[in-house]
């Protein structure tokens, strides 16, 4: 699929936007990797791609990443948003952070093309905090999580537009992650086509860093 699109899954169990190797590390990531299928209405999904086109359009897509986890991507860092995109980002904060958290500011916004992938990594702990939760938008995907020590152990995440995956505590640090190109786009054993995505990304301070003390390199997610 060039163009974006919701995939006509919507009568699906929670269950059915996670799956793992087995029962064990589905079950001890249960709360540690989340997918909220349908978080954004349409409307909403609109809002916030309105609001990012013009900024990225200024950006070219680049092949070179500064860890080389990311090939055909461009990014920005963006701290002012309309109102209403205001209001969805303090939904995403209600959602995924807990009360004590501070989030890193600005939201980091990373736009796929098509034939665009993010290879398996973990972010350092140097530029985010325990949880990170994004926001898909345009095109579905497919999150691949895999154990670093354990590299039988794994977790795939259905990620429609519209939807917040969060991670956090053992899928953020234990697991890598990464979004699939699209010739290896599966599901189980549904195709997941992929387009152009683009990601909100919003995350937590990193231990031990104060709200002044931002500007490194911001994760891949």
């Amino acid at each position: 699929m060039a163009g974006s699109g919701r995939l006509a899954l919507g009568t699906l169990p929670v269950s059915g936007w996670v799956r793992g190797s087995g029962p064990a590390v589905l079950s001890r990531l249960r709360d540690a990797a989340v997918v909220r299928p349908g978080f954004l209405s349409a409307a909403e999904e609109e809002t916030l791609s309105r609001e990012l086109e013009p900024e990225l359009r200024r950006h070219r897509y680049e092949y070179d990443h500064w860890d080389a986890a990311i090939h055909g991507f461009r990014e920005t860092e963006k701290s002012r948003w309309s109102e209403a995109s205001r209001a969805i980002l303090q939904r995403v904060q209600a959602a995924a952070f807990t009360p004590g958290q501070t989030l890193l500011s600005p939201v980091h916004v990373l736009d796929l093309e098509p034939r665009g992938y993010i290879k398996p990594h973990v972010d350092s702990i140097k530029f985010c905090g325990a949880t990170i939760a994004g926001l898909s938008l345009l095109s579905p995907s497919v999150m691949r999580l895999v154990h670093t020590q354990e590299p039988g152990e794994w977790l795939e995440l259905l990620l429609e537009p519209g939807s917040l995956y969060i991670l956090r505590g053992s899928a953020r640090y234990d697991f890598s992650h990464e979004i699939l190109r699209d010739e290896e786009s599966f599901f189980g054993e549904r195709r997941v086509p992929r387009g152009r995505r683009i990601s909100v990304i919003c995350r937590s301070l990193p231990e031990g860093m104060g709200p002044g003390e931002q500007g490194q390199p911001p994760p891949a997610c």
